[in-house]
């Protein structure tokens, strides 16, 4: 069966760092793009970054580009989230998804989901 588990998130203060890891299982890592998605209380889902079947090629939503930094280890089935400079409006919930073949930035549009694991920002 598939399994996407984040780990990695905690409280941090404004103008620090987190690295996200998503480890992946029960599919062909190469066959999937992969995503980070992040939901807020009370906010929808929304697409933060994605990464090719390769690695060649990603995409970033606005407000964290030139912040987080999203790679993949085809070794080892994992995918990272490198959250620099952070904000206070960075907390959330975030999810790694996986996806056949190419990424999308609509969380319907994703194959599978890990079970989120929060980011809290203090100011």
């Amino acid at each position: 069966q598939v399994q996407l588990v984040e780990s990695g998130g905690g409280l941090m203060q404004a103008g620090g760092s987190l690295r996200l890891s998503c480890a992946v299982s029960g599919l062909t890592f190469s066959n999937y793009a992969m995503g980070w998605f992040r939901q807020a209380p009370g906010k929808e889902r929304e697409f933060v970054a994605g990464i090719s079947r390769d690695g060649g090629s990603t995409y970033y939503e606005g407000s964290v580009k030139g912040r987080f930094t999203i790679s993949r280890d085809s070794a080892k089935n994992t995918v990272a989230l490198q959250m620099n400079s952070l904000k206070p409006e960075d907390t959330a919930v975030y999810f790694c998804a996986a996806r056949w073949v190419y990424f999308k930035l609509l969380p319907n549009e994703w194959n599978y989901w890990g079970q989120g694991t929060q980011v809290t920002v203090s100011s």
